[in-house]
């Protein structure tokens, strides 16, 4: 039965750009940009959380702007540019942003850390030098169960001085 039911999902092709890249797929309607994300293109930085839009580990780019991933379908998409983890570094260099965050020890357990580092690049992006309510503001809706956020917060001071 179960078979049966997945022969009969509506299924379009879809041309999305992710990471710069444009990637052909034929997709069902009903996934989600993250199950895609994560699925169909094996690009798993991008996690899953509560699923509800809640936690912010699901966070990814569209055109520059944080969203998540687990609220969109890949159909809202088309033409728009999509970055996950995988597409913030450039080859084998690290955005300053990783950087930062290896140097100073910002991550405990990670599993928060591809959102929060989307965020904050975003941030960056649009705030070369934010203040620290800025940045509070940028990451109100990435939660971190590890960390009290203080050397969160300092990496992406860090890195903001080395981006000028």
């Amino acid at each position: 039965m179960k078979n049966e039911l997945a022969r009969d999902v509506e299924r379009v092709v879809l041309f999305l750009d992710v990471n710069g890249e444009r990637r052909d797929l034929l997709l069902p309607v009903h996934k989600t940009l993250l199950e895609v994300l994560r699925e169909d293109m094996q690009l798993t930085g991008t996690k899953h959380g509560c699923e509800l839009g809640e936690c912010g580990t699901c966070t990814v780019l569209i055109d520059g702007r944080p969203e998540l991933s687990c609220l969109l379908l890949p159909v809202q998409l088309q033409g728009r540019a999509i970055t996950t983890i995988e597409g913030m570094a450039h080859g084998a260099e690290l955005h300053p942003l990783q950087t930062a965050f290896a140097e100073l020890g910002a991550a405990q357990c990670g599993y928060c850390t591809p959102g929060i580092l989307l965020s904050a690049r975003s941030l960056l992006e649009s705030n070369a030098k934010p203040s620290r309510d800025e940045i509070r503001e940028a990451l109100a809706g990435n939660l971190c169960r590890c960390t009290g956020y203080t050397k969160i917060i300092e990496a992406i001071e860090l890195a903001a001085g080395r981006m000028k």
